[in-house]
């Protein structure tokens, strides 16, 4: 599948009590890949959030945002910037953590439901559509449903922090092949799973 991505957003809470926090999982790819592109992030109200843009040869710009709004109201900034710059859902990627997807996983996809996810509900329903793509980072599950608030909220484990890391490393070298549409190339990149070894298996 081909696709024009025009805006990478990048899901978390501000502040820096939650900098850390596995919800914060979005804003740190998006501080990776603005780090990648030479691009650094201000803040901009009328957005509600922080943005970076990357001029791109033959292409409109490439916006990368993080909310400055809680994570449910993050639908409020990704509304105001694709709006603005008239950005369609279909050309939207929103990076989040994901419960259901040990950590060192990711799935690159497109639509779907919220997953009970309170950043990709406030999107949805400020969008008014579900069909615009997700990166989902696997952050783990604490395995009782009445812990996730308090387990999205704290810091990963050690060894947890370093296959978040690793998958948003990964992430980053799939990231060309999403810069240039191929959303298929960059879907089998970042949907191996990564062996215990270090090497990628299906």
């Amino acid at each position: 599948m081909q696709a024009n991505i025009r805006l990478v957003v990048g899901l978390g809470n501000p502040g820096a009590e939650y900098t850390e926090t596995r919800h914060n999982a979005g804003f740190w790819f998006c501080e990776r890949l603005a780090q990648e592109l030479g691009i650094s992030f201000s803040n901009e109200s009328r957005f509600h959030g922080w943005t970076a843009s990357a001029r791109r040869l033959g292409q409109e710009a490439l916006w990368l945002l993080m909310p400055a709004t809680f994570m449910n109201r993050s639908g409020q900034a990704v509304q105001a910037l694709a709006h603005f710059y008239r950005i369609l859902p279909n050309e939207i990627l929103v990076v989040h953590d994901e419960l259901d997807l040990p950590p060192g996983q990711m799935r690159l996809k497109f639509g779907g439901g919220a997953g009970g996810h309170n950043g990709l509900k406030d999107i949805t329903a400020r969008l008014g559509t579900q069909d615009y793509w997700r990166l989902r980072l696997g952050i783990g599950h604490p395995g009782d449903r009445n812990e996730v608030v308090s387990y999205v909220l704290k810091p990963a484990r050690k060894e947890e922090q370093a296959d978040i890391d690793a998958a948003l490393d990964r992430a980053l070298l799939a990231w060309p092949g999403i810069a240039r549409g191929d959303m298929d190339a960059a879907t089998r990149k970042i949907n191996t799973k990564p062996a215990a070894s270090g090497k990628e298996t299906p």
